[in-house]
């Protein structure tokens, strides 16, 4: 169990610190429906990442990833090439990036966020997982790293549960916090929306180019 935990964890920390779906969620709990379309996002969010990682897992290992050489290694090129994405996207994102005073451009998904119904805001939850580029390959990563490992059901399912719970704490967080804290909460939800927005470019070049580098590492260090 503790070496399937150990795969998926550094996966499941850079998911869990996107700073977009955070920002969504707490655009969502300062929406005419907040307290249920927060709980429609996370659960939403919660969804995307058990199906991409559930259906990942089960491709790779049907094609017996723990015990095949061509498969296995099949899976740790996957690693590399998925990597050398996550640095391409770094690069892309270093040098696209707003200039010393000129606010970053809102996402025109962003101003729509007050007018979602329930249904829309689980939705927006799944497609902040797999159509999120950084989030998708992270999933990907962590779920066939994990078949790699020829471990016994229990102990995927636990990992995969671990994965699933880490990775969603930081959007599942901001709507426990307002529920307990009330209107109290929203000056400081406020703030950190405002934090994470304006330092989005700088947070993610950083988590790009680390989990790229842990994914090629992590593919080379599994080749045959």
């Amino acid at each position: 169990m503790g070496q399937g935990v150990g795969e998926i964890l550094t996966f499941a920390v850079g998911i869990a610190i996107s700073p977009l779906p955070i920002t969504a969620v707490i655009l969502i709990l300062f929406s005419p429906q907040a307290r249920v379309n927060g709980r429609a996002f996370v659960a939403g969010w919660v969804a995307g990442l058990a199906v991409v990682s559930g259906l990942v897992y089960g491709i790779a290992a049907g094609a017996n990833a723990n015990s095949d050489t061509t498969a296995s290694d099949s899976v740790s090129w996957l690693k590399i090439a998925l990597g050398i994405v996550l640095l391409a996207m770094a690069l892309r994102r270093w040098r696209t990036r707003p200039g010393p005073g000129v606010p970053p451009e809102r996402p025109k998904w962003m101003g729509r966020i007050e007018s979602l119904r329930p249904g829309q805001a689980a939705g927006l939850g799944v497609v902040l997982v797999a159509a999120n580029p950084k989030n998708l390959i992270l999933t990907v990563g962590a779920a066939a790293g994990l078949a790699q490992l020829g471990l016994s059901t229990g102990d995927v399912v636990v990992a995969l549960v671990v994965f699933i719970v880490v990775a969603s704490a930081t959007v599942a967080a901001p709507v426990v916090y307002l529920r307990r804290r009330g209107q109290r909460a929203e000056a400081s939800l406020d703030d950190l929306r405002a934090w994470l927005f304006e330092n989005n470019a700088t947070i993610m070049v950083v988590l790009l180019v680390v989990f790229g580098v842990d994914l090629i590492a992590k593919g080379i260090g599994l080749l045959s």
